[in-house]
């Protein structure tokens, strides 16, 4: 995939080549727009989707994998429907990772506890998902992860390495941030869009579609309709002889360190 650096230094030669070549000939300022315009855009799609590893390296899936193994990962809670999701995890003896909000945790402390006492793996999705976090410096950006790392830490007894950014957008700010927080960046290849759109059909249809080996499910624990595809899912992978996995298991990585 193309990385930042990479595409700046080729968009930024360009520029200063046809910069150089209007010394001689005429270069039209149009050909300088359309240049910053592409590369406006590449920056745009490299921000906005996390699998394309743009500024980032993200855990997205496991390509190795070839035994029918998945990892289901939920966003934005604790929340009040997360309970009922945990009911349904319980009933098919599977295990997820939730990416918690901090001020979530603050406000539904009990719900928390039950999602670590199931045994779920937990991850930091910041302090606020402020709707301008992609704006956010790079020390507002540590001060999110440090503060929902501390909640973490305080009910789990061990600090959290999983990161998922807000929107899984990701920039320079976010890039320098987790270099000092040394959080793993987690994605996802299987986005059910359950967030956005609340038809269980089309949510449920759009998710086993893309199912495959070493694939990776966001869904969110905030919705009854999450709640209701996810037991569709979850007998779905069962009756295709699917296997549901931790991100631990299926990514080989740590999710915890002392």
């Amino acid at each position: 995939m193309l990385k930042h650096k990479i595409a700046a230094i080729f968009f930024i030669s360009i520029l200063v080549l046809l910069a150089l070549l209007s010394f001689f000939v005429v270069v039209e300022i149009k050909y300088f727009v359309i240049v910053s315009c592409i590369w406006f855009m590449v920056v745009l799609f490299g921000s906005s989707f996390i699998f394309s590893n743009y500024h980032i390296k993200a855990y997205c899936s496991n390509p190795l994998e070839t035994n029918k193994k998945i990892a289901i990962t939920f966003d934005d809670g604790p929340h009040e429907m997360s309970v009922m999701v945990l009911d349904v995890l319980r009933q098919y003896n599977a295990k997820a990772t939730f990416f918690c909000i901090g001020k979530n945790i603050e406000t539904h402390p009990e719900i928390f506890k039950k999602i670590i006492e199931d045994g779920h793996l937990i991850g930091n999705h910041s302090y606020s998902h402020a709707e301008f976090f992609d704006f956010y410096r790079k020390k507002q950006v540590i001060a999110e992860i440090e503060k929902t790392d501390a909640l973490i830490t305080s009910f789990l007894g061990k600090k959290t390495t999983l990161f998922r950014p807000p929107y899984g957008v990701t920039n320079p700010s976010i890039r320098r941030a987790l270099a000092v927080t040394k959080h793993k960046t987690i994605g996802w290849n299987i986005r059910s869009l359950d967030g956005i759109i609340k038809n269980e059909k089309f949510i449920f249809n759009r998710i086993v579609s893309r199912i495959s080996p070493g694939g990776i499910v966001l869904l969110h624990d905030t919705s009854i309709a999450s709640v209701n595809v996810l037991e569709q899912v979850l007998q779905f992978l069962q009756n295709n002889n699917y296997t549901v996995v931790s991100l631990e298991q299926l990514l080989n990585i740590e999710a915890y360190e002392d």
